[in-house]
Formats: structure tokens, sequence, C-alpha cells
């Protein structure tokens, strides 16, 4: 373990004090089922404490950046920073995916299940980094992983509701209004994944998966707006 601890710190730049805060980050649930003796939590708690370390650097850093904008605009930009499917591309930037300790049967899974993993485990990280070091080496993190990809979300207009974009749309050529629907849930209770439908009347526009039914539903909303844009 000792060596691929020092790769990752090599990668994201930080030696850990704490090497078993960095351990506790990288634990999933599923790896504690098959080694109960690992003597060390999973990283839920860590988790809970980086989305919010993470939300508040986010924010700090689009207040200085844009004086001009007003708080629907910049809760808009971090919503496209910190959401899952982002993180998961951002932890793979750095390789965290090869670090993280789950069961076989999770390091089997692909696609939308594994990229949550990920997103939970960086902000598990960053939650280590902050009690590890101080508020201002979490800035330093979040400035060189996470704010790269503002130049991104603003080229691609990732930053707009999907739902609204959607509606307005539809309702350019039509009176209704898209409705969505849950068609499936999978998944441990703490690792669940809704798929969800947006339909205009009893019509399937497009489908989407995402931790939550609201990012579901905007997964759809995507998919929506990207097969109208094809189909023009």
């Amino acid at each position: 373990m000792a060596q691929p601890l020092k790769i990752l710190e090599e990668n994201i730049g930080y030696v850990f004090k704490d090497k078993n805060l960095l351990k506790e980050a990288l634990t999933h649930r599923s790896y504690l089922n098959e080694n109960p003796k690992w003597g060390l939590p999973n990283n839920e708690r860590l988790e809970f404490l980086g989305d919010a370390v993470l939300e508040l650097s986010v924010t700090e850093e689009l207040f200085k950046r844009f004086p001009d904008y007003q708080e629907g605009q910049m809760t808009g930009l971090r919503a496209a920073l910190v959401n899952y499917v982002m993180l998961s591309s951002v932890a793979k930037d750095f390789g965290l995916e090869n670090f993280i300790l789950m069961s076989r049967g999770e390091a089997k899974d692909t696609g939308r299940a594994r990229d949550v993993i990920l997103a939970n485990a960086i902000e598990a990280l960053i939650g280590a980094l902050y009690l590890d070091s101080a508020y201002k080496t979490v800035g330093k993190f979040v400035n060189k992983f996470v704010m790269e990809r503002l130049d991104e979300v603003i080229k691609k207009g990732l930053f707009k509701d999907p739902k609204s974009a959607l509606q307005e749309k539809i309702q350019e050529k039509t009176k209704a209004a898209p409705t969505y629907q849950v068609l499936s849930e999978t998944g441990p209770d703490h690792a669940k994944i809704f798929e969800v439908g947006v339909y205009v009347g009893n019509k399937l526009l497009a489908k989407g998966s995402g931790p939550s039914k609201q990012e579901a539903e905007a997964e759809a909303a995507r998919a929506a707006l990207s097969s109208l844009s094809e189909n023009r």
C-alpha cells in the first residue's frame, strides 16, 4: 500500500502527515465487507465533510473571479463543476480510480456506478486534505483540478439548467411541458442509481441515470436536448 499512496501523493502534489486519513478516504464501503479487519472506517464521513468544503472552495473562487455575476449565474457554474459526472472526470485526471479500495464486485463495475464511486472518493479525499492540512491546501487542490474545468463548462454551456432549457425548447413548438418518470432503481441504498425517462405526453424523448432523481432528470433532459438538436 505504501508505494501506491506515494504515487497518489505525487499526482496530487501533497504529502499526507496522517497516512490513515488518506487510506480512509480511499476505503469504499464494499471493501470492508471482504476485509473486516482493515481497521479503518469507510470514506463516507470524509465524503460528507469534503462535499461541504469543496462547495465552499468553488463558491469562494467563483465569487472572486466573477464580481459582476449574480447568485443564479454563479449557482449554475458551481453546479456544473461539482456534479458527479464532472467530479468523476476530474478524479480520472490524476488516476484516483487506481487507488480506491473496493470489493472485487465493485471493482468490475463500469459506467455510471463507477463514476459515482469516483466522485464520492474525490470528495472524501478533499475532506482528508482539509483535516490533514488547512483550507488553503484544499483551495490549491480545487484550483488545480476542479477550477481548471471552468473554461470547458462555459464553452459547452454546461452551466445551463438542462430541465429549464428543455422546457423552453418544447414549448416553442407546443404548449405541453415535459414530464419525468422514474423507470428503475438499482444498486444498494448507499450507491443507488436512478434511471429516469423524460416524456412529452406519452412519447419518451430520452433517458438519463444518476445517483439521485434530480441528477437523473437532468441527465435525461441533456440527452433529450442533444437528440432534438441532432434531429433538426
